[in-house]
């Protein structure tokens, strides 16, 4: 395989996960009872570029289809995230009536909605059919195709060219990275910013966060990777923030790089330097991931053996694609959780890909009364265990296995 950047022949491994369903490739009655399909799981990374990559097995339209049933507007703790960003995006670029701003995976209108109750004219780019619905639902405009040189050309003609450009946890999710920024350097307006959130590499790797390792993430970014890539396709890196998000994240600002107007700032340049000083350019770096991944998982499946032999009830929230790489691998099944609680009722009466646990409302909980609640989306687990406060009634726990196994 060749580095989806720069071409070059990747041969440093990351991880191998073995092999799994698509994660958010959730089954329904009907398809319980078909084969699935599998793809290997293993991450390479680029020791010219160190862009770390999944393997590529399939295509991003079977992956992002028309049942494509993962909705950012469900965690209270993501929507108080998107709102604080618009206020602080119209501050600090001064939008306006007159302004346009584009996001790109508009999902369910998670973001626009706030920009729209500012009056700000917005459009959404959003190739899943079923959150695109939900946007429009919302009163935004929505674009339902991919987003690449192609698309941005199309909207340039219909003169929706962007004072603001926004791709929140989308820049992995493309398996053709140059052809996706390379859109944004024609979307802009020659002052124009865009912005980009991503969870960062760094994390990853020293948190031992592989469950954000999956079909759909076909990049995992550094700022050095990040940098490279964009400069390559007419972007310009001018600042960045680290965020908490997802475990930690980047947000990158950039611009055009043959009109920016906008002076780099210095942390551009510490957070280079400290992935320098990690070792982030040097193939060292990436090894002994794998070990750490297989403590994790044999802790995770000890714990469940251990329930089940005392006769202790499990059961898990959030039918998080990160759940999925994490039963997966680790091998579970409905005889260690025998369902799975989600909010999203996309998502409720199906099953989850691979460990076919089925997925049901949170009256289960309450019925149920568990001993011990697994939180899956991890990143999110404060706003969950505020919400289920009330399984300690019956002396119930919560447990997360990923970066370690915590019962609280």
């Amino acid at each position: 395989m060749k580095c989806r950047h720069c071409g070059a022949e990747l041969r440093l491994p990351l991880v191998d996960l073995g092999s799994a369903p698509p994660s958010n490739a959730y089954l329904t009655g009907q398809t319980l009872h078909a084969p699935e399909k599998w793809f290997p799981l293993r991450v390479l990374v680029c020791e010219r570029c160190w862009l770390a990559q999944t393997e590529d097995f399939t295509q991003a339209a079977d992956l992002f289809d028309a049942d494509y049933a993962y909705f950012s507007g469900f965690s209270s703790s993501w929507l108080a995230h998107s709102e604080r960003y618009v206020g602080e995006m119209t501050a600090r670029l001064g939008l306006t009536k007159d302004s346009h701003v584009i996001e790109i995976a508009a999902n369910d209108g998670y973001l626009l909605q706030y920009v729209k109750a500012r009056g700000i004219p917005c459009t959404g780019v959003e190739p899943a059919a079923s959150a695109a619905a939900a946007a429009r639902a919302k009163g935004i405009p929505i674009v339902e195709d991919f987003f690449g040189v192609r698309l941005a050309r199309e909207l340039v003609a219909q003169s929706k060219q962007a004072d603001l450009t926004t791709a929140n946890n989308v820049l992995a999710h493309v398996p053709d990275i140059n052809d996706f920024v390379a859109g944004f350097a024609l979307l802009l307006k020659p002052q124009g910013v865009a912005t980009f959130e991503f969870p960062h590499l760094m994390r990853l790797i020293e948190e031992t966060q592989f469950d954000t390792i999956y079909h759909e993430h076909f990049s995992y970014l550094s700022l050095t990777a990040v940098e490279g890539i964009f400069a390559v396709n007419g972007l310009a890196v001018f600042d960045v923030e680290e965020l908490p998000t997802h475990g930690g994240s980047l947000r990158i600002f950039a611009q055009r790089a043959d009109s920016g107007r906008h002076m780099r700032e210095p942390r551009v340049d510490r957070v280079l330097a400290e992935e320098a000083r990690r070792g982030m350019n040097r193939a060292a770096y990436y090894a002994g991931l794998q070990a750490r991944i297989d403590q994790v998982k044999d802790d995770f499946l000890l714990f469940l053996l251990e329930c089940k032999r005392q006769g202790k009830r499990v059961a898990a929230y959030g039918a998080a694609a990160k759940g999925n790489t994490l039963m997966n691998y680790a091998g579970i099944r409905p005889d260690l959780i025998p369902f799975v609680v989600d909010r999203n009722p996309a998502k409720q009466g199906k099953y989850m890909p691979g460990s076919r646990i089925p997925i049901v409302d949170e009256a289960r909980l309450r019925e149920e009364r568990p001993d011990f609640v697994v939180i899956l989306p991890w990143n999110i687990k404060a706003e969950i265990m505020q919400q289920l406060v009330y399984i300690r009634a019956w002396g119930g726990s919560f447990v997360t296995a990923v970066s370690r196994l915590e019962v609280t």
